[in-house]
């Protein structure tokens, strides 16, 4: 049985045995109280017994176990949660179910997404509340898991650890394995110990880089980087490596674009062009496929959506 919060819209499991002294007694109504928000609300009891809860996982092929990608770089302002968000909207507008992940202290994804969550990665990470508790269903085949300020805290209970810290994100996140196609985890900008978790939990790397000089020598920094992470766990790769802000109205841009297609032709992925509705789109809380559909940014992320999933029939109409 699931109870809903009309505030925060936070799903709540409820065992039926602790309804059952309350039907017995002939009561129609009970007042709950959402543990993430506090909001308390009444709740029809003859409605909540007739109810039934609909699993996060339906639809999906039994066994199957997501593909949990990182979108990072160590330099800020490159687009990597407009990249994560957009990428993760169009795959779930695909048909894919998608988790994302925001590990950030700024937690942009929930503005962007136009969403308040009461809780997310903290409250997991810190067990304070379940993992139901702290998703939240942002659109139609997406969920996300928020950051925010108080993930600050949460990295400092990590260095603290003196034996597998890197693994704190990956047994927190484990349990959502086989729920979703993709887990995207979205990334603050620097090095710290967070980041290490998520090299460790993520098995392809996704890097978003602005055609400028500095956001280059920031992902050569970060191929060093990964490749010391690679020597204790092989599996993880970097797969994609997205040009972003492409202005070809400049030469500088165009010249940079064409040597990373001379030094990664296999994880260069078409380029996202800069266009002013990115900017714009989040003061509304929509997406690109929401807010400007027709524009080329909605299509350059189509196209990455179609890269990503290996679906070139995706989000094609």
């Amino acid at each position: 049985m699931i109870i809903t919060c009309p505030k925060c819209a936070r799903k709540h499991k409820v065992n039926p045995e602790a309804l059952k002294p309350f039907s017995d007694a002939g009561k129609t109504n009970i007042m709950a109280s959402c543990k993430s928000c506090k909001f308390k609300f009444p709740v029809a009891l003859s409605s909540l017994l007739t109810s039934e809860e609909e699993p996060i996982e339906m639809n999906r092929r039994a066994g199957s176990v997501a593909r949990k990608i990182c979108i990072t770089l160590s330099k800020g302002g490159v687009g990597k949660t407009t990249t994560s968000v957009n990428l993760g909207a169009g795959l779930a507008l695909a048909g894919y179910k998608v988790l994302l992940v925001d590990t950030d202290t700024q937690g942009q994804s929930s503005y962007i997404l136009g969403k308040r969550p009461g809780a997310g990665l903290t409250e997991l990470l810190t067990k304070e509340l379940t993992i139901s508790d702290c998703l939240i269903e942002a659109r139609k085949n997406l969920w996300l898991l928020s950051g925010g300020k108080s993930l600050a805290g949460v990295k400092r209970i990590i260095d603290k650890k003196s034996f597998g810290a890197e693994f704190t994100l990956s047994e927190a996140l484990s349990p959502l394995d086989n729920q979703f196609d993709f887990i995207l985890i979205d990334t603050a900008p620097g090095w710290d110990q967070l980041i290490v978790n998520v090299l460790f939990y993520s098995t392809e790397v996704l890097v978003p880089v602005a055609l400028e000089v500095m956001p280059l020598h920031g992902m050569s920094e970060f191929i060093k980087s990964l490749g010391a992470i690679q020597k204790y766990k092989s599996e993880i790769q970097l797969k994609y490596i997205v040009p972003t802000f492409l202005d070809l109205r400049i030469k500088g841009p165009k010249v940079l674009y064409d040597q990373l297609k001379k030094l990664y032709p296999r994880q260069l992925c078409k380029p996202i062009r800069y266009n002013e509705n990115l900017a714009d789109a989040p003061s509304f809380g929509k997406t690109i496929f929401e807010f400007a559909p027709g524009s080329t940014a909605s299509e350059d992320y189509r196209s990455l959506v179609r890269r990503v999933s290996r679906n070139e029939s995706a989000l094609l109409k």
